[in-house]
């Protein structure tokens, strides 16, 4: 019976790691936009992401493209001043 224990709770162990990560797995990415300097302009950039989306002259029209995607994704707008330091967030999460 010992071998059968052991197979059964190897079973059970690797069920639950299973069950875990796909627990962690449904939290995903998160959607923030934020609006970030960007050479002689601006850029919105997903959070987590080094790749921009968009590149802008101005930074209001980073903004609304920003706010645009985080309705669409019910995230939220880091929008950014020029030393980097957060100047405002919108939330867009009803």
């Amino acid at each position: 019976m010992s071998k059968g224990t052991s197979w059964l709770r190897t079973l059970i162990d690797l069920i639950e790691v299973f069950l875990n990560s796909a627990q962690r797995n449904k939290r995903g990415r998160t959607w923030h936009q934020h609006v970030v300097p960007y050479g002689e302009g601006w850029a919105v950039r997903r959070e987590g992401n080094q790749r921009i989306t968009s590149k802008h002259r101005k930074q209001s029209t980073a903004i609304n493209k920003a706010k645009r995607l985080a309705r669409k994704y019910k995230a939220d707008v880091i929008i950014h001043r020029a030393n980097g330091g957060i100047r405002d967030r919108i939330s867009y999460d009803d």
